[in-house]
């Protein structure tokens, strides 16, 4: 391992924001990567999404053009739309493939893995990257009834940090949420208005399946 640890943040985007939704905080994307980049030499931060094509708008496509624009790399696909047997329309995204292909291909090149999710279908994943000597952390909680992280994964990876506590840091409690509810949608990435508020909060994401 280098003096400087050379790290990679590996967010599953709609199991994060399920996360943070159970512990009552939003996400402050900004604060998320400075906490990060004092951690070591930050190779790269990806978030991972599914967008549903079919609408005109999606509330979580300001979110995935401000973190384009501001130090993530962001992979998307199409979500799914089907009707299921009640007649109601659901929507179905998975990533799971993606941000696997992706976090094997970079694994050679770092120290450590930071894997934003408690999806235990990512066992598997972290025990090969492991094998290829890096030290993988799983970023979830256990602080809610029931744990949003499988023990199968939490018992797999190096270490298990509680968003819970890295929201102290990184997030924005209700009351703040409130505070800034009456802003207006901003204009275009760049925009300051678009970085105070998509900066912090995270729009509705498609459902895993």
């Amino acid at each position: 391992m280098s003096a400087v640890p050379r790290i990679a943040l590996f967010i599953d985007g709609a199991n994060l924001y399920a996360t943070s939704k159970q512990l009552g905080f939003d996400m402050d994307y900004r604060r998320l990567l400075r906490e990060f980049q004092g951690r070591g030499n930050l190779i790269r931060a990806f978030y991972f999404t599914t967008l549903v094509e079919s609408e005109e708008y999606s509330s979580i496509r300001p979110l995935v053009d401000w973190l384009d624009y501001n130090g993530y790399r962001v992979i998307t696909k199409a979500a799914k739309e089907f009707t299921d047997a009640t007649g109601r329309r659901r929507i179905k995204g998975n990533m799971d493939i993606e941000l696997a292909i992706e976090m094997l291909e970079l694994a050679p090149h770092l120290d450590q893995i930071y894997l934003f999710s408690g999806d235990g279908d990512f066992r598997p994943l972290v025990e090969a990257v492991q094998r290829k000597g890096v030290k993988v952390s799983v970023v979830s909680t256990i602080s809610t009834n029931p744990p949003m992280v499988s023990d199968e994964l939490r018992r797999q990876c190096d270490e298990f940090v509680d968003l819970a506590q890295l929201m102290q840091k990184i997030g924005r409690d209700p009351a703040e949420r409130a505070s800034r509810s009456g802003m207006g949608a901003p204009a275009a990435p760049g925009n300051p208005s678009l970085e105070r508020r998509y900066g912090i909060r995270q729009g509705d994401e498609p459902a895993e399946g």
